[in-house]
């Protein structure tokens, strides 16, 4: 449960599941990178030409959400995998990045706005 388990447990159950594997020699940063990228292509390729009405049932379906949270677990695996190998805080990482966020997306120019930071 989200609530119950930590980042940090995460990375270790990765760990553990790797090293029983022996797979450290094939996750470097480049592999792993290719990794979170053909991962969440897999979870876009999902919505694919699909409109809101049909995602909305997506999530509605036993099937189909089971095949979105098993890729965007695989996305998340392939994250933490990488932060765990090369010793990344994901956690101190990710408040430092939405800081930055917040300076290059006020609330007072965003606020109910879809539009990129070069547009504001």
């Amino acid at each position: 449960m989200d609530n119950k388990t930590t980042i940090e447990d995460i990375k270790k159950q990765i760990k553990t599941f790797c090293d029983e594997r022996d797979w450290d020699q094939f996750h470097n940063a480049k592999d792993l990178a290719i990794g979170v990228s053909t991962e969440a292509n897999e979870l876009l390729d999902i919505f694919r030409f699909k409109t809101e009405k049909q995602i909305e049932q997506y999530f509605k379906d036993e099937k189909k959400r089971l095949e979105i949270t098993e890729e965007m677990s695989d996305v998340l695996y392939f994250v933490l995998r990488l932060a765990q190998r090369y010793g990344i805080d994901v956690s101190t990482e990710f408040n430092k990045k939405m800081i930055k966020n917040g300076i290059k997306y006020p609330v007072e120019l965003c606020k109910s706005l879809n539009a990129s930071y070069k547009e504001l």
